[in-house]
């Protein structure tokens, strides 16, 4: 397995508050620092492992050292599909153990989760379960006599959410030492969730997300002297949104607040970059984005442009050497040790077909990229948004396949006669050749489905994205890049993803 070198070119630095430091979909971002380390983890929905983790010294270079379930029992699956699993959650540090807390929707008659470890690239413990608090969002912190309090968004899926509440724990047995009481319920916009508590130079704050997480998504805050409030709103909240507004980045909102080894803050957040005509459609998922925060009468103040990104190499070559698959690969509803043979050899190959949770698949970081797949015998390469909006090509039995479903629509789009035992399978990403609206249609861009034989490439579809955009298919997850094979026989010998289109 090898890393595309980069060319010898003079690094390009990118503004921060129109560039992710984690493109893709890496949502409802969390963060904490141990000296001058730093630790970022995720949601990460039905995709299992789940809540994958990143480790940098500077905040605007980020490494994946593992994901912290990465155990079946620690991630039960009892109900499965689109955007169930792991939601937003808190990571944290104390007295020299990390502290990792979320909700998993697929269990969630369970309640709150929490698992600790000493080294954050894991293992992570099997995990203490809070059937006492039922909802989303949930937070740790501590006071100074070490009472830790757990605050999260109660929520019931038939009857909606129905605030913060805030209970102290006894975290070795998840049973809360007192009868949960109601917080600060927001700034007065609707949805208030996401909660993180902060004890700040004798305050405490609460950071909250409102307002949706679509185009009305912001951040607010409040403070008070006690953990249990009540909370005063900061005058100007919130202290961050882009709705109503033409930035390049909207839906922000679900920050988290961290404070640097030289005594400076900074917050992490998500974001998504919507494009094509109106209303505009996002592929990516919500991405993390990073700023800096100053602090003016004791009230934070969010400063977007303070960091410059490096430019992130987001291409990669996996040939699948014998071993553990890298930490970008992920399953939908599904384990890699179900769906991936292992034969001691290089490449990949898929004993199951057919099912949904069959393929392997890697979040795709960029706006334009291409993706090539060579397949010995059999093997399908495509996009997913999730199990009703996707597109592949699929090699078999001396043919090559354009499939694509949108919805309740399932239908081939082309198919192609080959004579070679191996085929390169395209996936790619390019710009609209449409205007946008009232002179066009453009969705945010173009997938092209591609077979490349004996150097030939045979285009075999071409579809407006839009249909495999986060605005039609709904949910809370962006597009995938998969890899399966409809034969046991067939392997993926070798992928290459690299940003561009071709």
């Amino acid at each position: 397995m090898s890393e595309p070198q980069p060319l010898a070119t003079e690094p390009l630095e990118l503004s921060a508050e129109t560039h992710p430091i984690v493109p893709g979909f890496y949502s409802d971002p969390t963060i904490c620092r141990v000296g001058d380390d730093y630790f970022l983890t995720h949601s990460s929905f039905e995709y299992f492992p789940g809540a994958p983790i990143f480790h940098s010294t500077d905040l605007v270079s980020w490494r994946q050292i593992g994901n912290i379930l990465d155990r079946r029992s620690q991630f039960p699956k009892r109900v499965g599909g689109p955007s169930t699993g792991i939601y937003g959650s808190t990571l944290r540090h104390h007295d020299g153990v990390f502290w990792f807390t979320t909700t998993n929707v697929s269990d969630f008659a369970a309640g709150q989760l929490i698992v600790h470890a000493t080294d954050p690239a894991g293992p992570w413990s099997e995990p203490v379960f809070v059937p006492e608090a039922m909802g989303i969002d949930p937070d740790l912190c501590w006071d100074i006599d070490g009472t830790c309090y757990l605050t999260w968004h109660r929520l019931d899926f038939e009857a909606g959410g129905q605030g913060i509440l805030q209970a102290p724990i006894d975290l070795e047995t998840g049973r809360l030492l007192e009868a949960p009481y109601p917080l600060w319920q927001g700034s007065g916009m609707p949805m208030a969730e996401g909660p993180h508590l902060y004890r700040i130079d004798g305050w405490w704050y609460i950071v909250l997300a409102e307002g949706g997480t679509e185009r009305g998504h912001c951040v607010t805050i409040a403070r008070s002297r006690s953990p249990r409030g009540p909370f005063e709103s900061c005058p100007s909240n919130p202290i961050l949104t882009h709705r109503s507004s033409a930035h390049p980045v909207q839906n922000v909102g679900h920050a988290d607040l961290v404070q640097g080894p030289d005594g400076s803050w900074a917050a992490v957040y998500l974001g998504v970059r919507p494009r094509g005509s109106t209303p505009m459609f996002h592929t990516l998922g919500r991405e993390t984005f990073l700023a800096g925060v100053d602090w003016v009468d004791g009230w934070p103040m969010i400063d977007e442009s303070r960091f410059l990104l490096p430019e992130s190499r987001t291409g990669f070559v996996d040939d699948f050497p014998a071993g553990p698959l890298h930490l970008r690969w992920v399953v939908p509803d599904g384990e890699s040790g179900a769906i991936v043979a292992a034969d001691g050899s290089r490449g990949v190959r898929f004993p199951t077909w057919g099912s949904g949770a069959d393929v392997l698949c890697s979040r795709v970081t960029d706006f334009a990229w291409h993706a090539d797949a060579v397949a010995e015998g059999a093997g399908a390469v495509g996009v997913r948004i999730d199990d009703r909006h996707w597109c592949r090509l699929v090699f078999e039995g001396g043919e090559v396949k354009a499939e694509v479903r949108i919805g309740d629509v399932r239908h081939t789009l082309a198919t192609v006669s080959v004579e070679t035992p191996s085929v390169v399978l395209r996936v790619t990403a390019s710009e609209p050749s449409t205007p946008s609206i009232p002179f066009g249609h453009a969705g945010p861009d173009e997938l092209a489905l591609t077979v490349i034989v004996d150097d030939e490439e045979i285009e075999l579809a071409r579809l407006d994205g839009r249909y495999f955009s986060t605005e039609v298919a709904g949910g809370f997850t962006g597009r995938m890049l998969v890899l399966g094979s409809p034969s046991p026989v067939g392997r993926i010998a070798r992928i290459e993803y690299l940003p561009g289109a071709v």
